[in-house]
């Protein structure tokens, strides 16, 4: 594949470009523009520039991004490689990442921002009407790069809006493209993509141009995003991910759910936000869960993304899978038992074994941080009391499922969840229209569905005097 700035690709960085590393082999295959700061000037002020025009049409903007959601599947074939090859997960999740990325711009031009009269007892007619901010900063990691771009710039370009898009600089290549496949639907300085190392983040965060800014990444950098957005009152989304738990009623059908549980768990390496991070099992179904999920995670095929026989793909970054090692080092020091995996696999790459651990005390990094990789404990409770406190004892707050065969059970056991959204049966699935939010540090604001538009506009009330 030729590489994605038309240039020969460098194994190092040199002035004004930083390499970009393939997980699968630990080598560096392309490059991106290294933005400085200072840059960023011209870039918002193009932005702001842009919003008078695009906020004006409301019917222009949703044939334009309707447009848009067509030639991001027309790209589908490139992108979704590119994506492969940047971040590491299989093919066949980068194309349903591409895919998300257009359902996503469709869902957001159709929904309609409509004028709302507001009734009360004064003798003038009151009606609310909605209004875009304007230049908007945007901050997303590297599990999802397009995805959660499009999280972003779909609700704010919907809503009139323009966006300064930044992606993490470990995945910035196919984000570039995808910003490329869009020009070609919308107006200039609507949508930018800039790419660039720390401190350009902290500076988009803090530029007094932006009057939203939304984040998707770790508690700590969202402090430092929300203290920077704080100098000029601008307003603040932060998606700070989770520690969810999954907990099994004591009627369960192990063999039954070890699949859905697996996938939940292990799905694009274990670095989703939402994805299961700790199950807790009854006692006497310890075993046999940590049989069942050890079996599927000693069988599934660890390989290259681009290789269609691989269903788990590399850590995406060194610091990521160095990360992962420390946790699950530190977990098997404190007692922990590996029954499947607990090392690097010995090859080229970032490659880790999906990891199963037992017998982990409760207090081990692994059971009380987010993990964030290919890494699962399973621990026993007697009580369901025991189990619902164990899970709510996190300063996360973003996902959590039961699993049962008693349906109303388990919505009540979900119920005393702690978190923004709860799962039966089921974990880490979310639809279009629905909020998506969480609670304590996973983060400040909503995103997702008619709220997620919401969340980029502000009221504006005009009252009207009776006629005479």
């Amino acid at each position: 594949m030729a590489p994605a700035t038309g240039r020969p690709p460098h194994t190092t960085d040199r002035g004004g470009y930083f390499a970009v590393v393939d997980p699968s082999t630990g080598e560096a295959f392309d490059e991106a523009p290294d933005r400085r700061p200072e840059e960023l000037d011209p870039v918002v002020d193009r932005a702001r520039a842009a919003w008078p025009g695009w906020r004006a049409d409301p019917a222009a903007r949703r044939t334009a991004l309707l447009a848009a959601a067509d030639a991001v599947e027309a790209a589908a074939t490139a992108l979704a490689p590119l994506l492969t090859r940047e971040q590491g997960k299989p093919l066949t999740e980068s194309h349903a990442e591409v895919a998300r990325t257009a359902a996503r711009l469709r869902y957001f031009a159709e929904l309609d921002i409509g004028a709302q009269p507001i009734t009360d007892d004064r003798p003038v007619h009151s009606r609310l009407r909605w209004r875009s901010i304007g230049a908007v900063a945007a901050i997303v990691p590297w599990n999802f790069p397009l995805q959660l771009a499009s999280a972003k710039f779909a609700p704010a370009l919907a809503a009139g809006n323009t966006m300064v898009l930044k992606p993490s600089p470990s995945t910035p290549l196919a984000t570039r493209m995808l910003g490329a496949v869009l020009a070609g639907s919308l107006p200039e300085g609507v949508l930018t993509v800039v790419t660039g190392r720390e401190p350009l983040g902290a500076r988009l965060a803090s530029h007094p141009g932006i009057r939203h800014v939304t984040f998707t990444g770790s508690a700590a950098t969202g402090r430092a995003v929300a203290a920077g957005a704080a100098a000029s009152l601008a307003r603040v989304t932060l998606e700070l991910g989770g520690n969810d738990a999954a907990i099994l009623l004591d009627d369960v059908d192990v063999e039954e759910i070890a699949d859905r549980l697996f996938w939940a768990a292990f799905r694009n390496c274990g670095q989703v936000c939402m994805a299961v991070k700790r199950v807790y099992a009854p006692a006497r179904l310890h075993d046999r869960v940590v049989e069942a999920l050890a079996h599927r995670a000693s069988t599934t095929v660890v390989g290259p993304g681009l290789d269609p026989a691989s269903r788990i793909g590399p850590v995406s970054n060194a610091p990521q899978l160095a990360h992962v090692e420390r946790r699950t080092a530190r977990a098997l020091a404190d007692g922990g038992r590996a029954a499947a995996g607990g090392h690097r696999l010995d090859r080229p790459g970032y490659f880790f074994a999906p990891t199963i651990l037992a017998d982990v005390p409760a207090d081990s990094p692994v059971v009380t941080e987010e993990q964030f990789g290919p890494v699962l404990p399973v621990l026993p409770y007697d009580s369901l009391d025991e189990a619902v406190r164990a899970a709510n004892d996190t300063g996360f707050g973003l996902g959590g499922s039961v699993w049962s065969t008693d349906l109303d059970r388990a919505a009540a056991v979900a119920d005393r969840l702690e978190c923004g959204t709860a799962w039966i049966n089921h974990h880490a699935e979310l639809s279009l229209a629905q909020p998506f939010a969480g609670a304590k540090d996973s983060g400040v604001g909503v995103a997702g569905g008619p709220w997620g538009l919401y969340g980029n506009l502000r009221p504006f009330v005009v009252h009207r005097p009776e006629e005479a």
